[in-house]
């Protein structure tokens, strides 16, 4: 049996792109494959950017409610806050000392960064070591990754093979990727790519005015008559109205937009009605356990045992090699 992981930034509440291209999937993933599932939430990257102690604690509830509300098992996924778990730290210094500085300089996470010195830290450019830490500290087989986490992936890979190098036996995992090249593509309300970055977003666990806001304001159509027909392949409302409505009301709101006598703004109704009834319950479930803390508290505690007696194992095995 392979054990999978899967970690998630705590930078808000993931929105219908997430859900869609991230979530769901990994869910599903843990409930098929028969392989072990780890996920955590990476509290501690997110520091990285958010300074404020309030929002990345809110963030990081937020983040684990809405997992738990789009129904993930944690009877069958090891479900964890990266903080919790000491160990991973520890293992990033040791992953550190092992690793060249011209490597690190070379991550697309710094680069992108790199002619705005004053606004990368030293977390920022050590951020490969404390992701490598995630993977190797559980000894992950496979890590499900986007093509932008490609290069960190490697660099895990990398520093697991020069420490095994160096004290001549496999102490440490090497990972494989594992890629999905039919990740769902989610567009955004401006027909780009779903992302917070670009303030273009649909939240699923919003309320029906928020949604109705959202949708109206930041959804742009063109000023075709009512009577006339529509294009439903150019339009950004059909596109996401097809990916959260069942195939045969897809198909029935592009035969109307074809046929005419039915407006951008019929459409736009349609998709509040899909996205207000089609997430009703997992709405109902992310509002209950914001209401209840001590509830994610508990599930979040349960991971962390499970994960930290791993940790544990591979720090042991590590430190003996390295001579502590």
């Amino acid at each position: 049996m392979a054990r999978i992981l899967t970690g998630i930034q705590s930078t808000g509440t993931p929105h219908l792109g997430n859900v869609l291209g991230a979530i769901r999937p990994a869910i599903q993933l843990a409930e098929t494959s028969g392989d072990e599932s780890f996920l955590f939430i990476a509290d501690l990257h997110s520091l990285t950017q958010i300074k404020d102690g309030a929002a990345l604690r809110a963030n990081t509830y937020s983040v684990a409610a809405a997992w738990l509300a789009c129904g993930l098992d944690t009877n069958k996924t090891v479900f964890y806050r990266q903080s919790d778990v000491p160990q991973c730290t520890e293992l990033a210094w040791y992953l550190s000392c092992f690793y060249p500085y011209s490597r690190l300089a070379l991550a697309h996470s710094f680069k992108d960064k790199a002619d705005r010195l004053e606004d990368v830290n030293a977390g920022l450019f050590a951020y490969p070591m404390l992701m490598a830490a995630d993977i190797l500290a559980y000894d992950a087989n496979q890590v499900p990754v986007g093509k932008d986490q490609l290069q960190h992936l490697e660099m895990a890979r990398d520093v697991a093979g020069r420490i095994n190098n160096k004290v001549g036996r496999e102490v440490l995992i090497e990972p494989e990727a594992l890629t999905n090249e039919a990740t769902m593509y989610v567009p955004g309300t401006d027909g780009a790519k779903m992302s917070k970055s670009k303030g273009n977003i649909l939240d699923p666990f919003a309320d029906a005015k928020s949604l109705k806001k959202a949708i109206n304001k930041q959804i742009v159509t063109d000023a075709t008559p009512l009577e006339d027909p529509k294009d439903p392949d150019g339009s950004v409302v059909h596109q996401l109205y097809q990916l959260i409505a069942s195939e045969s009301d897809a198909a029935d709101m592009a035969a109307k937009l074809r046929a005419g006598g039915y407006g951008w703004g019929h459409a736009k109704k349609d998709l509040l009605e899909a996205l207000v009834d089609g997430f009703a319950e997992e709405r109902d479930t992310y509002n209950r356990y914001m209401a209840d803390l001590p509830a994610i508290d508990s599930e979040l505690k349960k991971g962390a045992e499970k994960a930290g007696a791993v940790a544990r194992t591979t720090m042991s095995r590590l430190r003996e090699a390295l001579g502590y």
